[in-house]
């Protein structure tokens, strides 16, 4: 079984964007995560996300940069807040019931990770990330999301931060 789940929070260059690949360790998740480990892309390193240094998070999630790391406030960014943000909010999604028990120990999850690189608030780049991941948890577990009204209203009104139809 694998669940996956999207949040996007926040506005502008510290906005989060968040896709969520979350499951047993029996299922599919586990060679994903293991190969996403193992072959990092240029500018991509995959790597565990803790809570704080020698408290990884449960489930086991991996985090990978959806941007190229730039050197500097970019990669602070992603390192520093992002990843916190997205620690909390798997670590609240797993207290909160948003998660099985099971996953606590038996479930992994890769979180793809949206950072600008022109965020310059890590505050909100932490609280855009943590709610983002949170969001992305809550969907992926939630059966039928989204729903056919759900898609037939995005579709009559589909735009996202970097384009809207007709908007100059």
């Amino acid at each position: 079984m694998l669940y996956i789940g999207e949040g996007f929070e926040g506005a502008g260059p510290n906005a989060a964007h968040i896709n969520l690949y979350i499951g047993p360790k029996a299922g599919p998740i586990a060679g994903a995560l293991a190969t996403a480990a193992a072959s990092p892309g240029p500018g991509h390193l995959p790597f565990q996300t803790i809570l704080k240094p020698n408290l990884p998070v449960k489930p086991v999630t991996l985090f990978i940069a959806k941007a190229v790391l730039v050197p500097g406030t970019h990669e602070t960014m992603t390192w520093g807040p992002a990843q916190a943000g997205v620690a909390a909010g798997m670590t609240r999604a797993l207290l909160d019931g948003v998660l099985p028990a099971e996953a606590e120990d038996d479930w992994l999850a890769i979180a793809a990770v949206w950072v600008n690189p022109s965020a310059d608030d890590a505050d909100a780049v932490f609280a855009n990330n943590n709610e983002a991941l949170y969001m992305a948890a809550k969907r992926a577990l939630t059966p039928g999301w989204p729903s056919r009204e759900a898609l037939a209203e995005g579709l009559r009104t589909v735009s996202n931060p970097f384009y809207t139809p007709g908007a100059r």
